[in-house]
């Protein structure tokens, strides 16, 4: 029998979580089946899985099983107070004021591994078959945008609107085609950002920031 090795499942694993049509709380198959999918022992799927959890690309909650994403805040009554008090453009309104500056600081401390990781999510947002594979994409750039900070607090905050922002009904506001089109702007959008942290330019990160944030809130509201 051939031994898989940890690198091999973690592709694998990888592999699946990029194509893989997943409920909307992001929600993985129980190891059994997901293992068993994968063609790996659980013991060697629960250390990819570990893996992915110290990146931030999943998340597990014991006696729930794992998602994707990152891990909301502990205080799940403040969340759910925050998203019953709040609407898809306020959540805009914050993101502009928010992100912009984690993007500036983003351009001054970002690792190469860390721009190479930006520009793989860009790529995969942009051959998305699906608008929720193209979510995953985004959500994951700008979260690794944050991690470029390397400011634990600014990640943090980031991830607790991000929690927010996810319990908010974005579908409704959604009537458009199964996938993002080509032109789609957020690719550009993306793109300068991008190119703004790895050339460490920190207003430019910045401004193209909030521009693009502007951008999407334009589309939101084209669709109110």
């Amino acid at each position: 029998m051939i031994e898989i090795t940890d690198a091999t499942v973690l592709t694998r694993l990888r592999d699946f979580l990029a194509t893989a049509a997943l409920p909307d709380d992001g929600r993985l198959p129980p190891e059994r089946e997901l293992a068993q999918s994968l063609e790996v022992g659980r013991a060697a799927l629960r250390k990819a899985l570990a893996t992915l959890q110290s990146e931030g690309v999943v998340w597990r909650h014991v006696g729930k099983g794992t998602f994707t994403g990152e891990r909301p805040i502990d205080t799940v009554a403040d969340i759910n107070a925050m998203v019953q008090r709040t609407n898809p453009l306020e959540v805009m309104g914050a993101r502009i004021a928010f992100e912009p500056e984690v993007a500036r600081c983003a351009a001054l401390h970002a690792t190469a591994g860390q721009v190479a990781e930006m520009r793989s999510c860009m790529l995969k947002a942009q051959q998305a078959p699906t608008w929720r594979q193209y979510e995953q994409w985004d959500n994951r750039l700008h979260r690794t945008i944050g991690e470029a900070s390397q400011n634990s607090l600014l990640l943090g905050l980031l991830d607790t609107l991000n929690a927010v922002r996810r319990a908010v009904t974005w579908g409704r506001l959604r009537d458009t085609p199964l996938r993002p089109p080509a032109d789609h702007h957020s690719f550009e959008e993306h793109a300068r950002i991008v190119a703004a942290i790895a050339d460490r330019d920190g207003a430019g990160a910045a401004d193209a920031m909030r521009r693009h944030l502007r951008s999407v809130e334009s589309h939101m509201r084209d669709r109110l």
